[in-house]
């Protein structure tokens, strides 16, 4: 990531005041659908900001493992697993996406929630276990103007193609989709 895109995140969650424990939840788009993600299990949060869906996902149950590019956000993050009680399932790390994925083994959820780098694609499915969740949203060209960072109409069925769709869309600027990777991996 360039620097300034860096500095642009970091400055972002400074100017947030720490989330508090009532803020915790799935992102809205993925709250009907909260009965499907596993309640055991390993899970990655990837660019996780002040992690409130990591630590919802750890009071469920599951090993949760938050990464964004932002210091103050996994501080923060940190802050509100403390808060939730949940640090001793929740693990928050400084991480530069364009990289690729952190090394790990297979995991059973990965969410993504509002970003979204291609080169991922490959290594989410890949990094997810045999029956693993993905849930990932992102900004989309659809209903709003194009842009760097907007996904192209049908772009995330598409990439995710292999993954058994569950539900998704596309609407006011926003994609999603829910997915399942099939059972023999």
């Amino acid at each position: 990531m360039s620097e300034q895109d860096r500095d642009r995140w970091e400055e972002r969650y400074r100017r947030r005041a720490a989330p508090p424990v009532e803020a915790v939840g799935l992102p809205a788009v993925f709250a009907p659908f909260e009965d499907m993600f596993p309640t055991e299990g390993q899970a990655l949060d990837v660019a996780c900001g002040q992690g409130l869906a990591s630590v919802w996902l750890a009071r469920r149950g599951m090993d949760v493992w938050g990464v964004d590019i932002s210091p103050t956000a996994i501080s923060q993050a940190r802050d509100l697993a403390a808060r939730s009680g949940v640090s001793d399932r929740s693990r928050f790390d400084v991480v530069d996406l364009e990289s690729g994925l952190p090394p790990g083994p297979p995991v059973d959820v990965i969410l993504c929630h509002r970003f979204r780098d291609r080169r991922l694609d490959q290594p989410i499915i890949e990094r997810l276990a045999p029956g693993g969740l993905l849930a990932i949203s992102t900004r989309s060209a659809v209903g709003a103007e194009p842009g760097r960072f907007r996904t192209a109409p049908g772009e995330l069925t598409t990439a995710f193609a292999e993954l058994e769709l569950i539900a998704s869309g596309e609407g006011d600027g926003n994609a999603w989709l829910l997915a399942r990777k099939g059972s023999t991996g």
